[in-house]
C-alpha cells in the first residue's frame, strides 16, 4: 500500500510498503480524509519542534478490521481517529495538562494518517481515541476534528466574557477557526491579521469587524480606533511568527491575554520588553494538542452544525498528490484547508 513520508527537508515521496497487520485490542483503518496541518508543514518545511516526524495526524476513515478484544467497533464502521492519547493518571493529567503526559506523545497511528491503511493502536482504542460519526458528519468534515479540538483547548485555557474583543494573527485554517469559535463565544469584535491577501479576504466573508494586513504601519492604531483607546481583550498568536509576538504584546489591553498557539521553529528565540508584559499585566498562555475531552467537544460542534468547518475547505488532493498537496499548502496563495483523500467519492 501506500503511504507518504518526509524523507529529507522540502521532500515529501509515496513509498510502498506493506499493509499493516491488525494485534489484539487494535484497529485497522482504510483513510478516507486527513487534512494538511501547519504541523506537517513545518516537519516538512522548517524544524519542527516536537519529536514525532509521522504525517497526517487528522485522518478519518473506515473500519477494516478489529483485532480481538474489541467490542464496540466492527468492520463498516465511519470513524474519527485521534493520535495521541494521554493516561489520564499521571501528575500532568491530574492537573489538566494531558498534552504533556509521556503517555501522549509515546501514543501513534501506524505507519501514519497518511496512508491507505493504519492501524490505531491499543492504547488509544481503550481509551477513547476513537469516535464513530455519524451518517450525516462526511469524513472531510471529521478530518477537521482535531484541529478544531487544539483551538478548543487554547479558549479553554483562558478566561474571556460574551462581548470581548479578540485579535487574531495569522488567518490560515485554525486562525480561522478561531474566528468561527470567537463567534460561537459571543466575541463581539473580531480582527484578523496576516500578511496574505487572500486569506484576509477569505477572513471577511464571516463578517469580521476589520482584516487588515500584519505588516500595515497603522494597524495598532486601527485597532485601537475600534476598542475605546484600549486594545483587545484576546490576541490569539495563530501562527509560528515570532514579529508576531511583539505585535501581541502591543495589541492586547491591559489585563488582557496573549495565546500563544502557533507552531514555533525549534529553538527560535526572541527578544520581549518584559516591563511592558509586567506593568501592563498581560497573562501569556501557550496551548500545545488536543485531549480527548477537547476532541469530543470539537465533535460535538461539528456534528450539531455550531461551527460549519467545511466552509473552510479550498482545495482536494489524492494520496498520490500528497507532496503537491503539502507544498501547496506551505505556498498558501490562494487555499485555506487542504484534504488529502484515499478514495474519489467520499460521504
Amino acid at each position: 500500500m501506500k503511504a507518504a513520508y518526509v524523507s529529507g527537508p522540502s521532500d515529501v515521496q509515496i513509498k510502498n510498503v506493506d499493509r499493516p497487520q491488525v494485534g489484539s485490542g487494535e484497529v485497522l483503518v482504510a483513510m478516507k480524509a486527513c487534512g494538511v496541518c501547519g504541523s506537517d508543514l513545518e516537519k516538512i518545511y522548517g524544524k519542527y519542534s516536537q519529536p514525532s516526524m509521522r504525517l497526517g495526524h487528522e485522518p478519518s476513515g473506515v473500519v477494516l478490521a478489529t483485532g480481538d478484544g474489541v467490542a464496540d467497533l466492527k468492520k463498516g464502521d465511519r470513524v474519527f481517529t485521534h493520535h495521541h492519547v494521554p493516561c489520564y493518571t499521571c501528575h500532568y493529567c491530574t492537573h489538566g495538562n494531558e498534552t504533556m503526559c509521556q503517555k501522549y506523545s509515546e501514543t501513534n497511528l501506524s505507519p501514519c494518517g497518511l496512508a491507505e491503511e493504519f492501524v490505531v493502536p491499543q492504547w488509544n482504542v481503550s481509551h477513547g481515541g476513537i469516535i464513530k460519526l455519524p451518517d450525516h458528519v462526511s469524513f472531510e468534515e471529521a478530518s477537521m476534528i482535531e484541529p478544531l479540538a487544539c483551538c478548543i483547548r487554547a479558549w479553554n485555557k483562558i478566561e474571556f466574557k460574551k462581548g470581548d474583543s479578540i485579535a487574531i494573527l495569522g488567518a490560515g485554517p485554525t486562525g480561522l477557526m478561531h474566528l468561527m469559535l470567537s463567534k460561537a463565544y459571543g466575541i463581539q469584535d473580531i480582527f484578523c491579521l496576516d500578511i496574505n491577501d487572500f486569506r484576509l479576504g477569505f477572513a471577511k466573508k464571516f463578517g469580521i469587524t476589520e482584516s487588515i494586513r500584519s505588516d500595515d504601519p497603522e494597524a495598532y492604531q486601527k485597532i485601537l480606533a475600534k476598542t475605546q483607546n484600549r486594545g483587545v481583550d484576546i490576541v490569539m498568536v495563530s501562527t509560528g511568527s515570532i514579529h508576531a509576538i511583539s505585535q501581541a504584546i502591543d495589541f492586547v489591553r491591559k489585563g488582557g491575554t496573549v495565546v500563544l498557539f502557533g507552531v514555533p521553529t525549534k529553538d527560535v528565540t526572541m527578544s520581549l520588553a518584559m516591563s511592558k508584559v509586567y506593568s501592563k499585566e498581560i497573562t501569556i498562555t501557550p496551548s500545545y494538542a488536543a485531549s480527548e475531552s477537547d476532541t469530543n467537544e470539537a465533535f460535538q460542534m461539528i456534528e450539531n452544525g455550531t461551527i460549519h468547518v467545511k466552509d473552510l475547505i479550498t482545495h482536494k488532493f489524492s494520496l498520490t498528490e500528497s507532496a503537491k498537496a503539502l507544498d501547496y499548502a506551505h505556498q498558501g496563495n490562494d487555499s485555506m484547508k487542504i484534504i488529502i483523500t484515499n478514495s474519489e467519492t467520499l460521504n
